[in-house]
Parts: structure tokens; C-alpha cells; sequence
């Protein structure tokens, strides 16, 4: 049975209509299906689990592109904090808020797929409450923020103030009848005190369905009635939250009430004026670390007995060299991102150095990182060789060949790799049992029911056999040799050096880039019409030299980030 996707709640909270936004859908709040209609949680960590120059931006796909259909996001936790601070100013107090999902990689989708529960509506009451309280406890700051000193709650100063805030907050202009009903409730609660009266607004403007969500639902496209364009001001917000997770500024604003926006050159001049902004190489930085889904060395850890160069500070040693590595790639080098996963530069910190066997180099210490060339004749190059893949990727006491296959597979190729049976006997032969890993795992291979899963993980996994459950080199298993060689689609290959060598050109790589990165900036995973818009963005990619930064340039251009489809109800 197919689902309708609903896309919009009951927009009526403090009174807010549906002035200066399309609504559609019901009342049972926004969620995204997949392709089939199923919703997805993640990764499984089960050890069975497998798995050009021309201005036209529409490119020449072999089939016809369909624009894919709305969805409405809420604001995820960090873009919630960026933006209460570009309209309030810092320093603000923490809040507490619904915390964020990832289903498939990103919290992007996560905010569009799962409903916001009666605390995460509590809770947003409550920091707008905390945030404001903040603000007008200094009246230095509240005086600098209304921007006139109100002689009433509704008085033209106080309207003037709304009609500003709301503007940034709603990320477009307020219509003069939202104007009037955000004045009457700042009379209404004024009590006397135009301040606390426009307090009390702002803390509503802060709940408002049009601050918390991403109310991007497309006009009319004059030139196809079959698909709609997002508007000027739709438009600064995708590109605002998509290059620095965060409302847009006043000069996107004013693009968007030029009408700048809509024409593929202006989107291209705001987003390269954009990304020479901090903002982006942080928002750039998010990315990177939820496709690695880097999050998960929060929970790693290790017995110290039989990992003494573990120590507490090892995870987020690793995910610092992970977040490193990729600055230097995409914005000190800007070169070829796919050498993430076959150079030898890195960037170490002293247990890091010691963990890999290698001097520290210099300037590195406890705290400090420095870059180092891994050894030309060393087992270890690019990311997949590296602590946070492999402890990631590890168990507590061993190593996991399935697992490491199966991200090599999901996450650096794209490959879907199918969830094991339901029944599936997931034990592993005891170690006490003799023999490696390796040896141990043959026998989910000789059962048809694992069979054809792990012969699809299995192989690439084996080549990162040489290293253990801590991400060190070994050279033996359970006191057995190790054997790290394997094959990936046919290809034998003897290690993880080799198989870098491999990744460095592989045909999938900067394809699945362009994926997690389209999939990261809709909320949603690619409808089939939309698989010739990845074709194209794929071949710009290339042509571009798989710079990261003009892959985001080609995609703010291009008519998948610029058009959307009407939400239809499915029959079965």
C-alpha cells in the first residue's frame, strides 16, 4: 500500500495562516517515504548485513528528467542554533532540543521524516522563551535588535521591528495581514510595556511553523505547468541552508527581491560569494562527517588491556584527523576529492602517529595536529586506512571484515547491500575455537541463506585484515598469519594499499559523492525521475575535476535544486 506524503501540519499555531506560503497536504505533520514507500533507520551494524562548460543546465540525459516531489523540512539542531544566533546575536544560552535523526546518512532526511513529539513542541516553547529572556535582560542588546525605542506594542516602530525580524526568520516578506497579526499579539500580551509585548512576539515568531520548517513548496513555472520553480526567496534558502546551515543574509534577501535568483547566474554569484564565507567550510565539514557518519566514534571505545594504545581521547582524535584531511582536499588543495581514499597525506596528533607506527611529525603533540606523508612502501593510504574507519567499523575485541565491506560498498560506492534475513544465524565461531577471523567467517559463507550476502561484502572487507580492532597494524590473528588479500568486483587485489590504489579512479566513487550530496541537500532520497539529473551532475563532476567546491556550484545551478513537483496522492 502506497502512502500519501503529507506535507505540511496544522499551521496554526499562534494564529499563523497561510499568508505568503503554499500549503498542501493534511494534518498528520511531514514524513518522506523511499522509493518503494518504506522509511529506513540507518545502517545495521549486524555482521551479516550486506549489501561540460555550455550554459544549459539540463544537460542531455537518456531519459527524461522528472523534478522530484516536495517535501518540508524542519529545521535540524544546528541549523536551528545557527539561525536563532544570525537573528538574535551572541552570545545565546544552551537550549534543549528534540534531537535530530539520520535515516540514510543525513539529518536532513531525518527532519523530514520524522514527526516532531509533544516534549520537541514543548521544548522549542521553551527556548524561544529561554532565547528572548536572554536578549531583552540587556537593553543595550534588545534596543540594537528592535532598531527604534516603541512608544506602543503596535506603534510604527514595533511594526517596522516585526516586519524585519519576521522577514529574516520566515526568509521572505511578511504580507501586511501577517504584519497586523503579529502587532495585535504584541499588543495583546503588552500589558503596558510595548518591550515585553514585542518580546512575546519574537518568542512567537521563533515557534512559528514558518521559522521551524522550511516552507519551500514552488509557484507556478510559466514555461512547464507539469512542474513548479521554486521562488526567489525559496531559492536564498536552499542555498543559505545548504552552504551554511542558516538562515539567509541580508544580501541573499535582497537578490531574492531583485529576482536574481531564479536566473542560474545569479544563483551562481550569491553561492560563490557564499563559500568564501567560514560559514560554508563548516556546513561543508557537517556533511562530510554524517556521510562518514562519523558520529558513531562517539561510541567507540576499546579494553585498554588488550589495546593499551587506545586511550580515551582516541576517538575524537580520529574523527579530528577525518575533519582535517577533508579541509585540506576541498579547501587548502581544492583538488580531486576522490584522493580522499588513496593519498598518503594525513594529519596526526602524537597517539595517532603512535598508533600508526610513524614519528610524529613536527609540531605535533597531545593536542596539536600536523600534516605527515604516510610512508610510500607503509600499508596505509587514504581514509580507508585510517583509525576512524577501522575502529568504526571493529567490534570490541575483533575486527570485522562484513563491516568493513559493507560501508566500502554503501558508502564509498553506493551499492545497496541487502539486510539478512530475518532468521540469519549472525553468530560467529567462538575465537577459542582456532583459526582467524577470516577462516571463522567462511563458514556464513557455506550457508546459501549468508552465502551470496557476504561474498558481496566479504571480499573487499578481507583486504583490511591487517589491521585491528583499534585501527593498528598486525600481522597475525588469534596467533595465526594474517591473510588481508581479497578482490573487489572481480579484481584481486592483495590489501588495503592496493585497493587504494583502485578507489583512486574507480567509476562509482565521485558518483556516490554527487548522491550523498543531492540526497544530503534535499531531505530525501532520488526519485527514478531524478537518476538522469545525477547522471549529469555526475558528468559535470567530472569535468570539473572532482572539485567538491564547483560540484556544489554545478548543483545550485543546475534544475534539480531549482524545480519541484506538486506532492500527489498514490493509489496502491
Amino acid at each position: 500500500m502506497r502512502r500519501k506524503v503529507w506535507l505540511i501540519g496544522a499551521i496554526a499555531l499562534l494564529g499563523c495562516g497561510s499568508d505568503g506560503a503554499r500549503a498542501g497536504g493534511g494534518t498528520d505533520g511531514p514524513f518522506m517515504t523511499g522509493p518503494s514507500g518504506e522509511t529506513d533507520s540507518g545502517d545495521s551494524d549486524d555482521d551479516d548485513a550486506t549489501g561540460d562548460d555550455d550554459d544549459d543546465d539540463s544537460g542531455d540525459p537518456s531519459q527524461p528528467y522528472e523534478p522530484g516531489q516536495q517535501v518540508l523540512p524542519r529545521l535540524t539542531q544546528r541549523q536551528y542554533r545557527n539561525s536563532v544566533t544570525d537573528l538574535l546575536g551572541a552570545p545565546l544560552p544552551e537550549v534543549e532540543l528534540e534531537p535530530d535523526t539520520n535515516p540514510y546518512l543525513f539529518e536532513s532526511i531525518g527532519a523530514t521524516s520524522t514527526s516532531l513529539s509533544e516534549l520537541g513542541t514543548q521544548q522549542y516553547e521553551e527556548a524561544a522563551e529561554t532565547l528572548t529572556q536572554a536578549v531583552w535582560a540587556d537593553s543595550a542588546r534588545r534596543d540594537a535588535l528592535i532598531g527604534c525605542a516603541p512608544a506602543a506594542a503596535d506603534d510604527a516602530c514595533a511594526q517596522e521591528f516585526l516586519a524585519r525580524f519576521g522577514r529574516r526568520a520566515f526568509r521572505r516578506p511578511l504580507s501586511a495581514a501577517e504584519v497586523a497579526r503579529w502587532s495585535e499579539v504584541s499588543a495583546t500580551v503588552a500589558d503596558g510595556d510595548p518591550y515585553q509585548g514585542l518580546r512575546y512576539a519574537t518568542a512567537g515568531m521563533l515557534q512559528s511553523p514558518y521559522f521551524l520548517y522550511r516552507v519551500e513548496l514552488g509557484e507556478e513555472d510559466p514555461d512547464d505547468p507539469a512542474r513548479l520553480r521554486y521562488t526567489d526567496y525559496e531559492l536564498a534558502s536552499r542555498l543559505s541552508f545548504l552552504l551554511w546551515d542558516s538562515i539567509p543574509d541580508e544580501e541573499l534577501l535582497a537578490a531574492a527581491d531583485d529576482g536574481a535568483l531564479l536566473d542560474p547566474d545569479g544563483l551562481e554569484q550569491q553561492a560563490r560569494r557564499m563559500m568564501a564565507d567560514a560559514r560554508t567550510r563548516l556546513s561543508v565539514a557537517s556533511f562530510f562527517a554524517q556521510y562518514f557518519d562519523l558520529r558513531r566514534l562517539d561510541g567507540v571505545s576499546r579494553d585498554p588491556g588488550l589495546y593499551p594504545d587506545f586511550t580515551s581521547s582516541m576517538a575524537d582524535s580520529m574523527r579530528t584527523e577525518v575533519e582535517l584531511l577533508v579541509e585540506d582536499l576541498v579547501y587548502r588543495q581544492d583538488s580531486d576529492i576522490r584522493r580522499l581514499f588513496s593519498t598518503r597525506k594525513t594529519f596526526v596528533n602524537t597517539e595517532l602517529a603512535e598508533l600508526y607506527g610513524i614519528e610524529p611529525p613536527p609540531g605535533a603533540s597531545e593536542i596539536s595536529f600536523a600534516p605527515v606523508d604516510l610512508p610510500e612502501d607503509g600499508p596505509r593510504a587514504g581514509m580507508l586506512t585510517l583509525g576512524a574507519f577501522l575502529a568504526m567499523n571493529a567490534h570490541e575485541t575483533e575486527t570485522s571484515p562484513t563491516l568493513r565491506g559493507k560501508y566500502l560498498r554503501e558508502r564509498v560506492l553506493c551499492m545497496e547491500v541487502p539486510a539478512p534475513p530475518d532468521d540469519a544465524d549472525t553468530n560467529v565461531p567462538d575465537p577459542a575455537e582456532g583459526g582467524t577471523l577470516r577462516e571463522r567467517l567462511e563458514q556464513h559463507r557455506v550457508d546459501p541463506a549468508c552465502a551470496s550476502c557476504h561474498a558481496f561484502v566479504d571480499p573487499p572487507g578481507f583486504l583490511f585484515e591487517n589491521f585491528d580492532s583499534a585501527g593498528a597494524y598486525r600481522t597475525t590473528d588469534n596467533g595465526f598469519p594474517v591473510d588481508a588479500s581479497g578482490e573487489l568486483d572481480g579484481v584481486p587485489l592483495a590489501d588495503a594499499r592496493e585497493l587504494a590504489d583502485v578507489l583512486a579512479d574507480n567509476p562509482f566513487v565521485g558518483p556516490c559523492v554527487v548522491k550523498q550530496l543531492f540526497r544530503h541537500t534535499n531531505g530525501r532520497l532520488e526519485s527514478g525521475g531524478e537518476e538522469p539529473a545525477l547522471e549529469d551532475l555526475a558528468a559535470r563532476f567530472e569535468q570539473r575535476g572532482h572539485r567538491f567546491s564547483e560540484l556544489l556550484v554545478e548543483l545550485v545551478r543546475h534544475e534539480s535544486f531549482r524545480y519541484v513537483t506538486q506532492q500527489t496522492e498514490e493509489g496502491e
